[in-house]
């Protein structure tokens, strides 16, 4: 999947939880991330976050840093 696909994905999760908290939205969002994107479209979405993550809202970006931050060992295998 390119990345085009995968950041307006991650937007779509982002846009959906934009009217919670900001906290629970990036949960949210981390949530829906881990649970559901299969190991290679997280690898995907994580390396374009190491490489800048241009195009990424703030609410994405905030959720994968929390996911990234909780386990790293998704973004080692980005």
């Amino acid at each position: 999947m390119n990345n085009d696909r995968l950041i307006s994905m991650a937007n779509q999760i982002a846009d959906f939880f934009q009217s919670y908290p900001e906290a629970e939205a990036v949960e949210g969002i981390a949530t829906h991330i881990q649970k559901f994107w299969d190991p290679r479209m997280r690898q995907g979405i994580f390396a374009h976050l190491n490489a800048g993550g241009a195009g990424l809202k703030p609410l994405t970006l905030k959720a994968l840093q929390q996911l990234a931050a909780k386990q790293p060992d998704l973004v080692k295998s980005a």
